[in-house]
């Protein structure tokens, strides 16, 4: 049978198992003690801040804690509530554990509760002595907290307890702000207008650095805890401020000069923290007291306005902010040390907070995509609707389209047979009535064939609308003219150049036609030529038509002078070119033959 009592005033048992030690012995020492001190020890009550006892004093304080063991050979577990800030333990002068730093910059693994087991020949019958060697600043509240001491699987057991709920719950709580804030912050990316989300992610990203405080057991990236315990102030500020703004963001205000002071605050916050930490750490209270109050300030009013609202978000997350309001009073108390403890029960009531306005906060967002599925589904009977009637309407287009083209077609035929082939018939038909002068029979047969010819043209440009090209269309043209030509004694040479695939449509199609069959009708009949050349050619988005002769040619500049250039068949040559969209030119001088040339950029043709 274990039998354990305190050598101290008082010791009251948890468990009949475990025995609980509020009594012990404290003295102060140097950075660098490394023996215990002989003298000097006071004795104090656990939990026990040596700030209160000694304001001024940064460095080390033993604490000692002797206990009877009746039986040795049953092995001892040993809970240490509280230490802060780094530690070494000694039972019986060996040492049992130590962490890594115990001068500057600190260990941090003050939050955990410690648990050991103690067996032979560690444990002694009789009396045994624990010493517990505290590294840590005054300014931080560094202390010692109540050792518990029995069944190592009832000691263990409560040491799961405590580690669960003063340090897992920390961890669960870094790890759920850092998974929101990344959660929200991409919601917040997604819809940069709706602000609710970014300032939400923000404050709790800055909670998840707040709350990283508690669950770090290294001192990196700082190199004292000043500079430490000064960037957890400024998340802290970070953290209210951003808050703030949220919930401005989430009752649909803004108020531009609050938030830029809050802004300039959390910028004035780190700004310190990083130039100035020896003094912000210490004096960390001239921004926690403020930030504080402001917290509670906003809370209060935006308590206020949910109970003036009807919105369901709005309510759920200032019902999820209660409790958590009311630990955090006593966790101020805890902290300004109204009132003794070691567990802040903001830790336990955290999440509560977290999950509720996380709730509220994708409630808002469930809300949004119902109204943009909502307007989804109208825009989308819109959209059928608006397509349903642009169709029918482009429908009538289409056939209103067909039946002008085909008018079109049908004037454009009516417009040349009457310019061409009308006119043509009706001079024949004027002299061969002419009684006076008889026409003679070459003559008539003459002016059959321009007629003939004429009327190819006609047929050739309209019923090969669509299968044929410029190339296709000039084929039988030139197999007319070369036989002609042939007959008169005039060698062609004809060069049709990239051709193929070019459809100028047939009111156009048929003006070359015209203009190539009236140029050649002019070299047949007044070049006195043996040779023309004929050249059609496509060079990119531009078509170059040229007719030259080696006949008599004419001066050309007297021509003009005398006005005698501007004849009937030059005057069709030109109407024509001008409705290909170029500009004829004419090249002349005598002996030396008659050039025809002119440019059609394809795109105008169209």
């Amino acid at each position: 049978m274990l039998v354990l009592t305190a050598c101290a005033r008082q010791a009251t048992p948890a468990t009949p198992a475990v025995l609980t030690i509020d009594r012990a012995e404290a003295v102060q020492a140097d950075w660098l003690s490394g023996a215990v001190p002989s003298t000097g020890w006071t004795p104090v009550t656990l939990m026990d801040y040596w700030n209160t006892r000694w304001p001024q004093h940064d460095g080390v304080v033993w604490y000692r804690v002797h206990w009877n063991q009746t039986n040795a050979d049953t092995p001892v577990g040993i809970l240490l509530e509280y230490v802060c800030m780094a530690d070494a333990v000694y039972v019986n002068g060996s040492l049992i554990h130590r962490d890594p730093q115990l001068v500057e910059p600190l260990s941090r693994s003050w939050v955990a509760p410690q648990y050991f087991t103690i067996d032979k020949p560690l444990l002694h019958a009789g009396d045994n002595t624990l010493l517990v060697r505290v590294s840590g600043l005054a300014s931080y509240q560094p202390g010692f907290g109540k050792v518990q001491l029995g069944n190592p699987e009832a000691v263990h057991a409560l040491y799961q307890h405590n580690l669960r709920w003063r340090y897992g719950i920390r961890q669960f709580d870094f790890a759920i702000s850092a998974v929101l804030g990344s959660l929200f912050g991409m919601f917040w990316l997604l819809r940069r207008k709706d602000t609710v989300y970014g300032w939400y992610a923000l404050s709790t990203i800055f909670g998840a650095g707040y709350g990283w405080n508690y669950v770090a057991d290294s001192p990196w990236p700082f190199t004292t805890t000043d500079a430490w315990q000064a960037f957890n102030v400024a998340m802290f500020v970070a953290l209210a401020c951003s808050f703030i703004v949220f919930l401005l963001r989430f009752c649909g205000r803004r108020w531009p000069r609050t938030e830029g002071i809050l802004l300039l605050a959390t910028v004035a916050a780190f700004a310190v923290a990083l130039l100035a930490p020896g003094v912000m750490g210490p004096w960390r209270n001239l921004w926690v007291i403020p930030t504080v109050v402001l917290y509670y300030v906003a809370i209060a009013v935006f308590l206020w306005y949910a109970t003036r609202s009807s919105r369901i978000d709005v309510r759920v997350l200032a019902a999820s902010m209660l409790l958590p309001v009311l630990a955090s009073m006593y966790d101020l108390s805890l902290y300004l040390e109204l009132v003794r403890g070691t567990t802040f029960l903001g830790e336990l009531t955290s999440p509560v907070s977290l999950l509720g306005m996380s709730f509220a906060v994708a409630w808002r967002f469930s809300e949004a995509m119902r109204r943009v599925e909502g307007f989804n589904v109208e825009l989308r009977h819109e959209v059928d609707a608006a397509t349903a009637q642009l169709g029918d309407t482009l429908t009538r287009e289409h056939q209103l389209a067909l039946a002008n083209t085909r008018i079109g077609e049908r004037l454009n035929l009516v417009r040349d047979l009457h310019d061409g082939f009308g006119g043509s018939l009706l001079g024949a038909i004027a002299t061969l009535e002419n009684p006076q002068r008889p026409p003679e029979p070459a003559r008539v047969v003459s002016t059959l064939k321009e007629l003939r010819d004429d009327l190819r043209l006609v047929i050739d440009t309209t019923t090969h609308e669509h299968d044929s090209d410029l190339a296709g269309l000039l084929a039988p043209l030139r197999h007319r003219w070369s036989q002609r030509l042939d007959v008169a004694d005039i060698d062609s040479c004809w060069q049709l150049e990239g051709l193929d695939g070019l459809h100028l449509g047939p009111a156009r199609s048929l003006d070359l036609l015209r203009l190539l069959q009236e140029a050649l009708t002019n070299v047949l009949k007044h070049s006195h030529a043996s040779r023309v050349e004929i050249t059609v050619r496509r060079s990119n988005a531009q078509l170059s038509i040229e007719v030259r002769d080696n006949g008599s040619g004419f001066d050309l500049a007297a021509a003009r002078d005398s006005h005698q250039v501007g004849g009937a068949g030059l005057a069709s040559l030109r109407t024509r070119a001008d409705r290909l969209g170029s500009e004829l030119v004419l090249d002349a001088s005598p002996d030396r033959g008659v050039t025809l040339r002119l440019n059609v950029h394809l795109q105008a043709a169209r």
